[in-house]
């Protein structure tokens, strides 16, 4: 039995380390970031509003569990997920979280995305919708995380140039945006525009993590 309490106490340990890295908000917000596209330190430190040195260290805390990997281009380091297995990790994470805390859903109903209000159209019904020529798909992320993996079929017009590039959009056609994510406000704003503009749009149901994680295609 001694051998047993031995075993439980060094294997339980090395699982409470990546608990330990998760339990910070800063690096899940670098992990949602990364699941978008690889990004070097300066970039995470510009889309995360903290400094390089906070970011800096938060990485090389989710590195040492080996939850994210560096790699040397040129100059710069640029930082990835480990795998798949981190993004469905994060996703798990969350949904424990959806579902067992209250405070996630006063917050979403307070101030999130148009989920709360069953706004979005359910991933299983995008590919027939798209098949049939009846929808097109707006992909409003950033460019750089677009060309590092988008949804099949997808558009790329990132959220900042929306305004100005409207008439690219055909009129006839339901507009389907998405994002970042189930927790993203870039397709919620995109909606938002499309809809005063007379367009016929909807949000995708998650985004481009929750796609994914589910095995599905992916172009680049």
């Amino acid at each position: 039995m001694d051998d047993h309490r031995g075993f439980k106490d060094r294997i339980y340990a090395e699982f409470a380390r990546v608990g330990q890295a998760l339990a910070n908000e800063k690096r899940l917000e670098l992990i949602d970031l990364l699941a978008q596209a690889p990004r070097h330190v300066d970039a995470l430190a510009q889309e995360s509003g903290m400094s390089v040195a906070n970011v800096s260290q938060h990485l090389q805390v989710l590195r040492d569990v080996h939850l994210v990997t560096p790699q040397k281009e040129g100059t710069r380091v640029v930082y990835r997920l480990a795998g798949l297995d981190v993004i469905g990790l994060w996703l798990s994470l969350r949904s424990v979280g959806e579902e067992r805390l209250a405070e996630v859903r006063r917050i979403v109903e307070d101030s999130g995305p148009a989920s709360s209000l069953n706004e979005e159209l359910p991933r299983a019904d995008l590919d027939g919708l798209l098949a049939s020529g009846r929808a097109i798909l707006l992909d409003v992320r950033p460019r750089l995380e677009f060309e590092s993996g988008h949804l099949p079929g997808a558009v790329s017009i990132p959220l900042n140039e929306l305004m100005d590039r409207l008439s690219e959009l055909p009129r006839d056609k339901l507009v389907i945006t998405y994002c970042r994510g189930a927790y993203c406000l870039f397709a919620d704003e995109a909606l938002v525009l499309l809809r005063q503009h007379g367009y016929n749009a909807r949000r995708l149901e998650g985004g481009w993590p929750e796609w994914l994680s589910e095995g599905r295609d992916v172009s680049t």
